[in-house]
């Protein structure tokens, strides 16, 4: 059985000698998740001296994106780095990295999220090791309305078998959707059949290199249209060069290939345009096997992995497979905030008025206009969906608008209502624009 451990107002004013400490904000604001949007929450915060506190599950912050910290991303420091974090950090003897250049997952970690962990305004509020499993507001269940906005947030964590509750004046969900990834199976739908195939699928971008025996001389198909899928192809074609055998398959719903390419030398994020025209040059030579448009029905274990599905309108059996990694997105996952009163779109699970920008159905392009908190406002006052987990399935987030996000909401929510209604950023193109079904990049 667990314990409840009860802790509330552990940070109930940041400094009294300011003033922060009115009856509306003498509670800490809530913050889930301590990746890149959850930490430059909570330096914006720390820099209002406003008080916070920051849930973390993993035992460290980003944990998560050291799951894929061998990874290169495609857009470069200056690009990685919230305004706010950047004059806290450069208060102490932090090394700024060079903003043109791009980091690993595991260099944003340990040259920027790491090091603004333990700044003194934000260490002694990082509650790591805490998984959050529910927020609701104190006495209130989601249908009750009289007095709702005066009542606290409460916060459960479950720490090592425990049960510790928090409360919070307002929460910020920036928990993302990593950990939540999309079936392989095209129509969203989890089988029993692909389940039961766990041990032999990847859902994220593998380690190729360090994990060279599951995938050396191997047949190997990659399914999905999107950055990771080419990330995990060009992982593979290096292997190819050291394991000649090594089969590569890469299997996509779009029309053509060439809808997978994206903005190549037109892309103002040249790491990401390079993705595209790397990938380009591989299957024009003929090192990578091109399977589209196929949508999967099924997938079947023998000996081997059989991948089920049609082309055309025409049935067909892709056999032979070791191994298969499926990089078909992520979706979000609200269960914590099943009490709370949420505005999610029923097609992209994005943030409703974040929908219309960023349906892939709509739009290709991997960029959205700047918003704040008016956006992001949910009709539970005080709570909002940041980072991406606000765009839902959408596949185009990028950090710094996550950074704009937060600086807008927590200017808002400390008054300071001019400043969240600005406009304080601005993102590279994608080069490729095209509108229409399928022209996601």
């Amino acid at each position: 059985m667990m314990k409840t451990f009860k802790i509330l107002n552990q940070q109930a004013c940041c400094d009294p000698s300011t003033g922060c400490c009115t009856p509306e904000s003498s509670l800490p604001v809530a913050i889930i998740g301590a990746g890149p949007i959850g930490l430059a929450a909570a330096s914006q915060l720390a820099a209002r001296k406003q008080p916070f506190l920051l849930f973390e599950a993993g035992d460290e912050v980003g944990a998560n994106i050291r799951s894929w910290g061998h990874v290169t991303l495609f857009s470069p420091w200056q690009y990685n780095i919230d305004v706010s974090a950047k004059m806290l950090l450069q208060q102490t003897d932090w090394q700024e990295p060079k903003g043109d250049e791009i980091p690993t997952g595991n260099e944003l970690i340990d040259f920027y999220l790491k090091p603004l962990a333990e700044l003194e305004q934000i260490k002694p509020f990082i509650y790591t090791n805490h998984q959050v499993i529910a927020l609701t507001r104190q006495q209130n269940d989601k249908m009750k309305s009289k007095s709702r906005n005066d009542q606290p947030f409460v916060i459960y964590t479950e720490v090592q078998g425990e049960l510790k509750t928090f409360e919070a004046r307002a929460v910020l969900d920036a928990t993302g959707t990593w950990g939540n990834p999309n079936p392989a199976q095209g129509n969203g739908v989890w089988l029993p059949s692909e389940k039961a195939l766990s041990e032999r699928i990847d859902y994220h971008i593998p380690n190729v290199e360090v994990n060279a025996s599951l995938y050396a001389n191997k047949k190997v198909a990659v399914i999905g249209g999107g950055h990771s899928a080419i990330n995990s192809l060009l992982n593979l074609a290096e292997l190819k060069e050291k394991s000649p055998d090594t089969d590569i398959t890469w299997i996509l719903r779009k029309e053509s290939v060439e809808m997978a390419y994206g903005g190549e030398q037109n892309d103002e994020l040249m790491a990401r345009g390079a993705l595209g025209s790397r990938i380009h040059q591989l299957v024009d030579e003929g090192k990578i096997q091109i399977v589209t448009p196929f949508f999967i029905s099924s997938l079947k274990e023998t000996d081997k992995i059989s991948i089920i599905g049609t082309q055309r309108g025409e049935n067909m059996v892709l056999e032979g497979f070791d191994r298969l990694i499926v990089n078909t997105g992520s979706r979000p996952n609200h269960t914590i905030n099943g009490e709370l009163r949420l505005n999610i779109d029923s097609t992209t699970e994005s943030v409703t008025a974040l929908a219309s920008l960023i349906d892939p159905n709509e739009h290709s392009c991997g960029t959205v206009e700047a918003h704040g908190e008016a956006i992001l406002r949910q009709p539970e006052q005080g709570f909002y969906v940041v980072g991406a987990k606000s765009y839902g399935r959408a596949p185009t987030f990028l950090m710094a608008t996550g950074y704009e996000q937060v600086r807008s909401i927590v200017a808002f929510l400390a008054g300071d209502e001019e400043s969240a209604k600005r406009v304080e950023l601005s993102l590279p193109e994608t080069g490729v624009c095209n509108s229409g079904a399928g022209g996601c990049c």
